[in-house]
């Protein structure tokens, strides 16, 4: 599954164009590499996202095309 697809099915981030513009401006980290909009995402992989002076790190545990709200938790965990 595409990276901002991820981003935007697990909740990460609330919606796709937001996704595709973090990735085009560096904010985005896969396995400590700068990540494309387009880059392949699997389980095991961790994903690093600045938000100005934040830093979120979660690691893939799941990848499904559609999920509910209450399940989008269970793609991903924090570390």
């Amino acid at each position: 599954m595409r990276l901002d697809r991820f981003l935007k099915v697990s909740r990460l981030i609330k919606r796709r164009t937001v996704a595709n513009e973090a990735c085009d401006a560096g904010r985005v980290l896969v396995n400590g590499r700068t990540a494309k909009a387009s880059l392949n995402v699997k389980e095991g992989d961790v994903i690093e996202i600045q938000f100005g002076t934040r830093t979120v790190k979660a690691e893939v545990l799941d990848v499904q095309e559609t999920v509910r709200k209450e399940e989008a938790r269970e793609l991903y965990r924090y570390l």
